[in-house]
């Protein structure tokens, strides 16, 4: 029989103080209630136990809750100031043109109208083409169906900044 220990990143992260803990995870998502669901199940075995617990915290979100959680997301061409994850995530606009980027300030603005909410979507590994067609295609939804989008995405998210918290070798 085999075991396999918990990697090094997982347990630095099962090991802290409830209170580093909690901003570790408020890092990788705005939303109150999915940390403190997260921070509840620790100690955590594997990475995809942490992972299981977000999808599952994800899917009993209130739609404050979900609020709260966008509101932590800046809009798509618009990574915050100083913010290396926003930067990195929108990597794929970084490089657009400058009619790229205005449109997608138009489609964004459209989009919060609509919805009350910024344009969110798992810009990882997406072109900037790729994140206007989304959100092209999605501004028609109904508020329903996209809160359900936004949901999954967020979860996707998370699992990308989860991963990177819990592979941190240091």
């Amino acid at each position: 029989m085999t075991t396999t220990s918990t990697p090094p990143g997982l347990s630095r992260f099962n090991d802290l103080e409830e209170r580093e803990a909690l901003a570790a995870l408020h890092e990788a998502c705005a939303s109150t209630e999915w940390a403190r669901r997260l921070l509840a199940a620790r100690p955590y075995a594997t990475p995809e136990d942490l992972y299981t617990a977000s999808d599952a915290a994800m899917a009993e979100l209130t739609p404050a809750d979900l609020a709260e959680a966008m509101a932590g997301h800046p809009p798509i061409g618009r990574p915050k100031p100083g913010d290396p994850t926003s930067a990195r995530e929108q990597r794929g606009m970084a490089g657009a043109s400058e009619e790229l980027k205005a449109e997608m300030l138009d489609l964004n603005l459209a989009y919060q109208e609509k919805f009350g909410h910024v344009f969110l979507i798992c810009a990882t590994g997406r072109t900037g083409e790729q994140m206007r067609d989304a959100v092209k295609e999605r501004i028609g939804n109904s508020p329903e169906r996209e809160r359900e989008i936004v949901r999954t995405e967020l979860g996707k998210i998370n699992r990308i900044r989860l991963a990177r918290l819990v592979e941190e070798d240091a």
